[in-house]
């Protein structure tokens, strides 16, 4: 029996993935909408089902979906929410009750949304009927088309996983982990805890890869018994292939390391190497994330917007050279600076923004830093010393080790920004 159909549902959080629960529920239950903020609806059909908070206070609900962006400890409905727990499902729990199709489940810390984008691409290349969906921006309810036949390759962060209950993946990665989002689950154990909640409602004969050398992940496996067959993904296996592809996006560390679930991943879908390397030969990546936005003689440009914690930086730092290294934005509770000291002298930080305080605390006494109000001076900066240094290969690195909430919306507006920034300051070289 279905637990979503004919139920009176209140979908908490009317972002992307809010609006998807109720577009695919609406015509299926009894369905009303709130949200903590007042929004500008202009659609009827949405109006017509919002509901007061003093309304929910007096209703008794059969379901709950909430989005991701709502924290359950820290939202206007706390109370409700905490009494209520065992009504509290997601979007993805929704997607799992409605289809029973094949799921490759991705969460990490870093480089899910690389992974997802460049798997999907290899099995599309095989003809394969796949859908990319999730935390990647495509909410999985909004899907369209839906066989037997096709396969979801789903991006999960901590926070879609962390209520979910129901929802079961045939397929789960877990490429790599370390402190992060803090703030919303209070600690490391709770975060890790989100992420294993996929291992832990697969069945015997489901097949999960995690990182091999992965500190939180073996911890994790050592102290819980799952059902699934656990497959560590050898990152030194990934060198032999690349032997014979010549693409610079894969000469990362974290590249190399979302390379290698691909491939691990892709073996039990049959798929032989030969038949990969065409895809990964013209994979480009995805904008703001280690994104090559200039590339000459003398100056190595990129935008690693999506960058929002210090070990989403550490690898762009270990594997570039002469690095002009700017950063800034609301920094991650409990966020640590683990750069090995052979690098130091390699790396000359550009700080900026409002927290900047913060950043200089943590660099201080390891590498040469500079601090200013905002981007566009920190860059100004930059180009004045680079025009110092013409004939000696240097880098840029947009690699912020923050959130952008201070001053942009989301990594994208941000992202967006730097490489308007960097074309006026390109035409001044």
């Amino acid at each position: 029996m279905n637990i979503f159909l004919n139920k009176k549902i209140l979908i908490y959080g009317l972002g992307k993935s809010g609006l998807s629960a109720f577009k695919f529920l609406k015509n299926r239950s009894n369905v009303f909408l709130y949200d903590d903020f007042k929004l500008s609806i202009k659609t009827s059909t949405i109006k017509k089902n919002l509901i007061t908070k003093k309304k929910i206070l007096n209703s008794n609900f059969d379901r709950i979906i909430i989005s991701p962006g709502i924290d359950i400890n820290n939202c206007k409905l706390s109370k409700y929410l905490e009494t209520n727990y065992n009504k509290i499902y997601t979007d993805l729990d929704v997607f799992y009750e409605f289809y029973k199709n094949d799921c490759i489940t991705i969460t990490g810390t870093n480089g899910k949304s690389t992974t997802c984008q460049l798997l999907y691409k290899v099995l599309s290349n095989q003809k394969l009927d796949v859908k990319l969906v999730g935390n990647i921006g495509i909410p999985i309810l909004s899907t369209k088309n839906i066989r037997k036949e096709t396969i979801f390759v789903i991006e999960a962060s901590s926070y879609q996983l962390e209520y979910s209950k129901i929802f079961r993946s045939k397929y789960v990665a877990i490429i790599n982990l370390s402190p992060d989002h803090i703030e919303r689950h209070k600690t490391i154990n709770k975060y890790v805890k989100a992420k294993f909640s996929l291992l832990k409602n697969q069945l015997k004969g489901n097949l999960a890869f995690v990182k091999k050398n992965d500190v939180l992940i073996n911890k994790e496996l050592q102290s819980n018994k799952f059902k699934s067959k656990i497959i560590k993904v050898n990152l030194k296996k990934v060198n032999n292939f690349l032997n014979n592809v010549d693409n610079d996006y894969f000469k990362t560390e974290t590249n190399k390391e979302n390379l290698s679930f691909v491939l691990e991943i892709s073996k039990k879908f049959n798929i032989k190497y030969d038949l990969i390397k065409n895809t990964i030969q013209n994979f480009k990546g995805l904008k703001y994330r280690q994104q090559v936005v200039s590339n000459s003689k003398y100056l190595r440009i990129i935008n690693d917007s999506k960058s929002t914690s210090f070990s989403s930086s550490i690898a762009m730092l270990k594997n570039n050279h002469n690095i002009f290294w700017l950063l800034g934005g609301v920094y991650k509770k409990g966020d640590k600076f683990n750069l090995s000291k052979k690098y130091f002298n390699n790396v000359e930080a550009f700080i900026y923004g409002k927290n900047k305080k913060f950043f200089i605390n943590k660099l201080k006494g390891k590498i040469k830093f500079n601090n200013f109000d905002n981007m566009s001076d920190a860059l100004k900066k930059v180009f004045s010393v680079i025009k110092k240094k013409k004939f000696i290969k240097q880098t840029i690195l947009f690699s912020p080790s923050a959130a952008s909430f201070d001053a942009f919306k989301n990594f994208e507006e941000r992202g967006s920004y730097f490489n308007k920034l960097i074309k006026k300051y390109l035409n001044g070289i």
